[in-house]
C-alpha cells in the first residue's frame, strides 16, 4: 500500500495524471497523502472541506488575490499601503532582472507559485546562472494543474524582488517569523507559527486568546516545550486578517512584524493543499467545524 502511495505521489508531481477529471484526480491524491477516503459530498473534515473549496467556490478575484504582485494592490485598497513590503521590481524572465540595479540584500520569488522563494545576498559569492535557470523552471509549474489549486491555474508567471525584512527585533533565535491566521467565513479561529525551519523545522497552533492549542501537523510537529513570544500586534493583525478575510469561507493571512511594524506576507486558500494531515487526527474534524461551505446551486 505503501509503494503505491509513493507511485502516485510520484505520477502527480511528473504531471502523468493531469488528464484525470478534478474530483478522481483529488481522490487519488487525498488517499495517498492523508490515507483516507475522500468525502467530497459530505465533507467533514477540513482537509476534505479544502478540497471541496477546490471544486466548488471559484471567484475570479481569487486569482489576484494569490499573485504576489497583483495581491500587493489588492491589499493596500483594503487596509492601506503602510502594510506592504516594497516592490523592488518584477520581471517576465529572470533574465531581465539587472541585479547591478539591486540592493546587496533582496528577497526574490516567483508571483505565480508557491514556496519559490530566495534571500539574495550581493556581498557573497553566488551563481547567477544556476538562480536564473532555478527561476526558469520553476515558472514552469503550475499549481493549477499539480494539486488543482484552481486560482493559481492562470496566474502571469513572473518575478518579483522585494525588500529583505531583517530579523532585528523578531527573538533570540533571529529567525524571521510570519504569523499565519486562519480565517474561517471571516472570522480568526487560530494562528500558526513556523519555527526552525532550516534545522528541525516545527509548528505551534494559538487561539485568539493566545493560549497554545494542543495540536500541530504531523509533518512540522509543535513542540509543547518550545515558548514562543507572540507578536506585539496580535490583536492589530487579527483586525487586518478579518478585513481581507471578509465573504471569504476559508483563507489564512500571513503577516511579519519586524521593528514594531506589521506587513501583510500572502492569501493563502489552501494550507498544504488540504493534503497535511493532523496530529492528533480528530483536530481535522475541529478544524473542520469552524467552516461553514457555502451553498452551490
Amino acid at each position: 500500500m505503501k509503494k503505491i502511495k509513493t507511485l502516485i505521489k510520484a505520477f502527480v508531481h511528473k504531471g502523468l495524471l493531469i488528464w484525470l477529471p478534478d474530483q478522481p484526480y483529488l481522490r487519488l491524491l487525498y488517499w495517498a497523502y492523508i490515507g483516507k477516503k475522500l468525502d467530497i459530498k459530505n465533507p467533514k473534515r477540513f482537509t476534505e472541506k479544502l478540497q471541496w473549496l477546490k471544486i466548488y467556490d471559484r471567484k475570479p478575484n481569487y486569482r489576484t488575490m494569490v499573485d504576489k504582485y497583483e495581491a500587493k494592490v489588492y491589499v493596500a485598497k483594503i487596509i492601506g499601503g503602510e502594510y506592504i513590503i516594497p516592490t523592488l521590481g518584477v520581471w517576465d524572465s529572470p533574465r531581465e532582472i539587472d541585479f547591478d540595479k539591486l540592493p546587496n540584500k533582496f528577497v526574490l520569488k516567483t508571483t505565480h507559485d508557491s514556496g519559490t522563494v530566495r534571500i539574495i545576498d550581493q556581498s557573497k559569492e553566488y551563481d547567477k546562472g544556476d538562480l536564473i535557470k532555478y527561476f526558469e523552471s520553476r515558472q514552469k509549474r503550475n499549481l493549477g494543474r499539480i494539486t488543482r489549486e484552481w486560482p493559481y491555474m492562470n496566474v502571469k508567471p513572473r518575478i518579483i524582488a522585494e525588500q529583505y525584512l531583517e530579523a532585528s527585533e523578531t527573538k533570540s533565535d533571529n529567525e524571521l517569523r510570519d504569523y499565519k491566521f486562519f480565517c474561517f467565513n471571516g472570522i480568526v479561529k487560530c494562528m500558526k507559527i513556523d519555527y526552525d525551519r532550516f534545522t528541525n523545522h516545527h509548528a505551534n497552533y494559538y487561539g485568539r486568546d493566545k493560549k497554545r492549542l494542543p495540536f500541530g501537523e504531523i509533518k512540522f510537529p509543535s513542540d509543547d516545550s518550545k515558548t514562543i513570544e507572540l507578536p506585539k500586534h496580535f490583536d492589530e493583525m487579527i483586525q487586518l486578517a478579518e478585513k481581507l478575510a471578509k465573504d471569504i469561507p476559508f483563507v489564512r493571512i500571513d503577516f511579519y512584524e519586524v521593528n514594531s511594524k506589521v506587513y501583510f506576507g500572502e492569501m493563502t486558500f489552501y494550507p498544504a493543499s488540504g493534503l497535511g494531515p493532523f496530529e492528533p487526527d480528530e483536530w481535522d474534524y475541529t478544524l473542520g467545524s469552524w467552516l461553514e461551505l457555502p451553498k452551490i446551486s
